[in-house]
């Protein structure tokens, strides 16, 4: 317990002395364009491009209910996803692309970014690293087919 205090302590210590950063437009091109070299790198499979976007840690997330009603995990690594975009997997003609990328929210090395694309809409959490923004996760979910009960 002692231990946890003290982590505890030295984690807020820390943090308060971690300088404020104020969003600048810089930062806002930077964070859309990280945006757009995901879903964009992931259209045209240009893993250079998705590497460049992602941070090494990411964790890409789907949540989904199998046929028996239970919640199951799909989870993707930086290096699945950059293996896949390398692949083709995601590689669509330019004019199937729908990528938009809407910011929702800043604060100081953190960012919050929702990307509308051709099947399904991505939730981006995007850190400032080493001066760059780079993507650390990101929770997905598929757009119901066309003809589904309840689809648009």
């Amino acid at each position: 317990m002692r231990l946890l205090s003290a982590v505890l302590t030295v984690a807020v210590i820390a943090a308060a002395q971690r300088p404020a950063i104020a969003q600048t437009a810089a930062d806002s091109a930077a964070i859309r364009q990280t945006a757009l070299d995901y879903i964009d790198g992931w259209y045209s499979g240009d893993a250079a491009r998705m590497e460049h976007a992602l941070h090494t840690h990411l964790a890409k997330r789907l949540v989904y209910t199998d046929s028996q009603g239970h919640s199951r995990l799909v989870d993707l690594t930086a290096e699945e996803l950059i293996q896949s975009t390398r692949a083709a997997v995601g590689k669509i003609p330019r004019e199937q692309w729908r990528d938009s990328v809407t910011v929702l929210g800043v604060f100081g090395n953190d960012a919050v970014v929702r990307i509308d694309a051709t099947t399904w809409v991505d939730f981006l959490e995007e850190i400032k690293w080493d001066g760059s923004w780079k993507i650390i996760n990101v929770v997905w979910e598929n757009r119901p087919h066309a003809g589904a009960a309840g689809s648009k």
